[in-house]
C-alpha cells in the first residue's frame, strides 16, 4: 500500500516506529507491534523495517503514515512524500537467539545473521534484550566472541590504510576523568605512528572521550572526512557513532546499560570490533581496577586481561594489556569542559596540570611506542616525555583540532558551589561512582560546562572547612541537588590523623 508521510517530531531512542490510522490498520490486517517494511517510491530507493503503532483519525488521517524522527531520517523523507508499506516477515535471527538461550553454541554464519538483523532494525527492543540476556545466561565461548566481533565489524563501515603499523588504545572505563586519549594520541602521532582513534559518547558517565574532544573540535566526521584528516595529520579523535564503524555494537550497549549487565563476551566483542574496524594492528587495553571502579579486584582485572589476549590472538591482532590504579578519578576535572581543560594543561606543560593524568598518559604512550617497535624496550617513557615536554605533542594536537574543525570553547557552568571538608585528616579514597553521579546531577555531559572540579586527591591532607571540590552547573536547582546528594553519597573518605579511622 502507498501512504502519504506525516513526520512526527519525536524520537523513540531505540526502536524504529511508524503510526498508522486504525482504518488503514483494519484494512491491511495490521496490529500494534507488527513489523512493516517502509520504502521510498523515488530513486534511489531506501527502506527500513519499523514497528507499527495504531492511532485514531483525530491524530492521523486515513491514507497517512506517521513517521517518527528516526524513520524519517533513515528514509530521507518529509511530510507530504509518498512511501510504500508492506508487512515484514519475522527475522530469521529470532530462531538463532532462541537457540542461544537454550545453550546452543552458535557459528559464524549465525552471528552474521543476528548482527545483520540488528543493524537493519529488524529486531525490536524486546528481541534484542532477549539476545543480550541469552549471552549473559549462556556465556559466549572465545570462538563465539571472535565470531560476534567479526560479524559486528563486517556489518559496518571500515577504515583502511596502507600506512602500518596502526596503533590504537582503549580503556574499559569506570574512572571519571581519565582522559588520557587526548594526550596519548598526539604523542604517538608526533612520533610518526598512524592512530585512527574512534571514541564513544557518554551513556551513563559524565563524559566520554568524544564529548570531551567535542569541546575542542568537530568529532562527528563521516568516513570520507575521517580519511582526509588521517591523510593530512596521521591521527584523529572522532565519535565512532557518526562513522558507523560498528552500528550493531551501539544498539547492544544501549540494552546492556539500563540492565546493568556485565556480559564479558559482549564487552570483548564491542571493544575488539571497533579496533578491527579501523584496521588496528597494535592495540593497548587499559583496565583500571579499584573498589569503586568498573573492575573491583586485581584478580578480576587479570582474568579480563587473559580474555582480551585470547581474543586478540584469534583475530590475529597484537594486543597488550595494562592494569592501572582505579582508586580515584584521574585528573582534576569531571565533565567535558573540565576534562578538556586538564588535557590542554598537560599538553601545554602548564604548572598546574594534573600530575596523575600526565604520568598515566606518558606511561601508556611509552608502552605503546615500545609495543609497536618504534623505540627499544625501556625507552618508551623517556621518548614520550621528550615529545610532550618539547611541545611536539601540543603542536600535533593543534593540527588534529584544525583538521577536524576547531570549535569555540564553551564556558564553565554559570553557577558554582564549593563543597568543604567536615573534618580534618587525610584523603584515603574518592568514590568514583559517587563523583560520576554528582557530575551528572550537575548536568554533564549534556551541559558541557557542568561537572566537578576536584581540589584534593588520595593522600592529601585536609583541615576542616577546606575545599574538597567545586561543582559547576547552569542552574541553581542542579547545584542544590549536588549539595543534597553529596551528604548522602559521601564521595570523600577522610581518615582522621589521630585515630586512623573515617
Amino acid at each position: 500500500m502507498k501512504l502519504r508521510v506525516k513526520t512526527i517530531p519525536f524520537e523513540t531512542g531505540f526502536t524504529t516506529v511508524v503510526a498508522i490510522n486504525n482504518r488503514d490498520a483494519l484494512r491491511y490486517d495490521l496490529h500494534p507491534g507488527d513489523r512493516v517494511i517502509v520504502e521510498t517510491t523515488r530513486s534511489p530507493m531506501r527502506q527500513c523495517i519499523a514497528v507499527v503503532d495504531i492511532t485514531d483519525g483525530t491524530t492521523l488521517r486515513a491514507g497517512t503514515l506517521g513517521l517518527f524522527t528516526e524513520v524519517a531520517r533513515e528514509l530521507g523523507v518529509s511530510t507530504g512524500d509518498t512511501v510504500s508499506v508492506h508487512p515484514a516477515p519475522k527475522p530469521d535471527s529470532l530462531h538463532l537467539i532462541k537457540q542461544k538461550m537454550r545453550g546452543v553454541r552458535l557459528q559464524m554464519r549465525d552471528f552474521d545473521c543476528i548482527v545483520k538483523d540488528i543493524v537493519a532494525g529488524a529486531l525490536t527492543e524486546v528481541e534484542l534484550t532477549y539476545f543480550v540476556c541469552a549471552a549473559a545466561l549462556n556465556e559466549l565461548s572465545l570462538e563465539e566472541t571472535s565470531y560476534l566481533t567479526q560479524a559486528i565489524a563486517r556489518n559496518g563501515s571500515r577504515y583502511k590504510t596502507k600506512k602500518y603499523p596502526v596503533a590504537d588504545k582503549h580503556c574499559i572505563g569506570g574512572i571519571p576523568g581519565n582522559r588520557t586519549t587526548l594526550i596519548v594520541v598526539p604523542i604517538l602521532a608526533a612520533c610518526g605512528l598512524t592512530i585512527p582513534k574512534t571514541s564513544s559518547r557518554a551513556i551513563t558517565s559524565p563524559a566520554g572521550t568524544a564529548d570531551t574532544m567535542e569541546v575542542l573540535c568537530n568529532v562527528s566526521l563521516t568516513l570520507p572526512e575521517m580519511r582526509k584528516v588521517m591523510q593530512r595529520v596521521g591521527a584523529c579523535i572522532t565519535w565512532g557513532g557518526a562513522i558507523g564503524l560498528a552500528p550493531a555494537d551501539d544498539k547492544i550497549i544501549r540494552i546492556e546499560k539500563p540492565l546493568s549487565l556485565d556480559v564479558v563476551g559482549l564487552m570483548l566483542s564491542s571493544v575488539m570490533a571497533k579496533k578491527f574496524s579501523v584496521s588496528a594492528t597494535h592495540v593497548l587495553i587499559d583496565i583500571p581496577y579499584g573498589r569503586t571502579a568498573k573492575v573491583t579486584t586485581k584478580a578480576r582485572a587479570e582474568e579480563l586481561r587473559q580474555h582480551f589476549l585470547s581474543i586478540g590472538k584469534l583475530l590475529g591482532m597484537q594486543l597488550t594489556v595494562v592494569l592501572t590504579d582505579g582508586r580515584q578519578p584521574i585528573g582534576n576535572g569531571v565533565g567535558p569542559v573540565l576534562e578538556a581543560r586538564d588535557t590542554l594543561q598537560v599538553l601545554r606543560g602548564e604548572p598546574g596540570a594534573p600530575r596523575d593524568l600526565r604520568e598515566k598518559s606518558l606511561m601508556l604512550a611509552g608502552h605503546l611506542l615500545e609495543f609497536v617497535g618504534h623505540v627499544p624496550k625501556g625507552e618508551g617513557y623517556t621518548v614520550a616525555k621528550d615529545v610532550l615536554d618539547t611541545g611536539k605533542a601540543w603542536k600535533k594536537m593543534q593540527e588534529i583540532i584544525a583538521a577536524q574543525g576547531a570549535h569555540a570553547q564553551p564556558r564553565l557552568g554559570r553557577h558554582s558551589c564549593v563543597i568543604r571538608a567536615t573534618k580534618g585528616g587525610r584523603v584515603r579514597e574518592i568514590d568514583n561512582k559517587a563523583i560520576a553521579k554528582l557530575a551528572r546531577m550537575a548536568g554533564a555531559p549534556i551541559t558541557k560546562g557542568a561537572g566537578i572540579d576536584l581540589h584534593k586527591k588520595v593522600g592529601a591532607k585536609v583541615v576542616p572547612r577546606e575545599p574538597l571540590y567545586t561543582a559547576y552547573a547552569d542552574s541553581r536547582e542542579k547545584l542544590a541537588q549536588v549539595k543534597r546528594y553529596d551528604r548522602i553519597l559521601a564521595p570523600y573518605h577522610i581518615t582522621s590523623s589521630s585515630t586512623g579511622k573515617n
